[in-house]
């Protein structure tokens, strides 16, 4: 990877986050969290 794309990547996830707390509450990440949780379940189930 290199820096630029580094770089890109932070700002996607800055301007994310940014919007996600100043319109959602932070609703959005939650839910995110929530199913990132299961599909590490899920993925240590097939393990």
């Amino acid at each position: 990877m290199t820096d630029g794309l580094a770089i890109f990547f932070v700002i996607c996830i800055a301007a994310f986050l940014a919007i996600d707390a100043s319109l959602f509450g932070w609703e959005m990440s939650l839910i995110l969290a929530r199913r990132f949780t299961d599909l590490l379940n899920w993925l240590a189930f097939w393990r």
